[in-house]
């Protein structure tokens, strides 16, 4: 599917997270805003950020291949820019958060109290995401790392 979707002139750049155990943590306090979050390493080359850079400049959209690839990619933003980096990442998206980079995701259906479904609800609105998980349940949708996908747009 890369392939074809290069040859359609789709251009592809690579990140690195490294998922720690916490990324499947629940948050257990009655406010998330008080949880933890965790610190992953991550890394994106400059030959991603000059990429990335130029689907930008030409009006095009970023869509991100996991919510890891969406925390290191908003890791790496500053005002809008994107700079290489290599190092921690302790980005925790939560609802308010403005997104800098990322467009569209394509991402698994997560855990509830989890904090990937509360960056998806970010990045979509909260009632879209129960709206979408409601449909995924009604239809034996698989959740979870290694179940079904969806795109956000």
């Amino acid at each position: 599917m890369i392939e074809e979707l290069a040859y359609k002139g789709i251009k592809f750049a690579s990140v690195t997270l490294h998922v720690g155990l916490d990324t499947f943590a629940p948050v257990n306090e009655n406010d998330p805003r008080e949880h933890k979050i965790h610190t992953e390493w991550c890394k994106i080359s400059q030959e991603s950020v000059e990429n990335i850079n130029e689907v930008k400049a030409k009006g095009g959209r970023v869509i991100a291949v996991g919510t890891t690839s969406v925390r290191t990619v908003e890791q790496a933003a500053n005002a809008g820019s994107l700079k290489a980096i290599e190092g921690p990442a302790d980005l925790y998206i939560l609802p308010g958060y403005k997104f800098q980079i990322i467009d569209a995701m394509i991402t698994n259906f997560h855990l509830p109290r989890s904090t990937l479904i509360m960056m998806v609800s970010a990045f979509a609105g909260r009632e879209q995401i129960l709206r979408a998980y409601e449909v995924a349940k009604r239809e034996n949708y698989r959740f979870y790392s290694f179940g079904d996908a969806m795109l956000i747009l």
